[in-house]
């Protein structure tokens, strides 16, 4: 990853809605939610949320997708994970070996989940 690609995923979360959006989205895994559903639970409206999402799509934290008149929000694994490996690359003075296992396997999240084999 690039570091300006970081900078932006770290601006797109350095505010509170945007940060409980990509939260809440952790959490509901790989199937998402519509974009009504974020708007409920985050209890923001959707005009305001549409440039929430649109920020953090743009910053790759996000994707979307269209089902018939309903636009669903799920995390982009592949880039949460690059922004991960970029915060992991110079651990523990370039051996991330020496780093803590938990923090290892965050970078092994995908769609299917968190494991070790992923």
């Amino acid at each position: 990853m690039e570091t300006k690609s970081a900078i932006d995923a770290f601006a797109a979360l350095a505010q509170d809605t945007r940060l409980a959006v990509f939260r809440l989205l952790i959490q509901a895994g790989p199937n998402g939610l519509t974009a009504g559903d974020v708007a409920q639970q985050v209890g923001v409206p959707g005009s305001t949320l549409s440039h929430h999402l649109a920020t953090l799509e743009r910053a790759g934290l996000l994707r979307s997708w269209r089902v018939q008149r309903q636009i669903f929000y799920a995390c982009d694994y592949e880039g949460t994970r690059q922004l991960i490996a970029f915060l992991m690359e110079d651990c523990c003075q370039g051996r991330p070996e020496l780093c803590s296992t938990d923090l290892l396997q965050a970078g092994a999240c995908g769609p299917a989940g968190c494991s070790p084999d992923t």
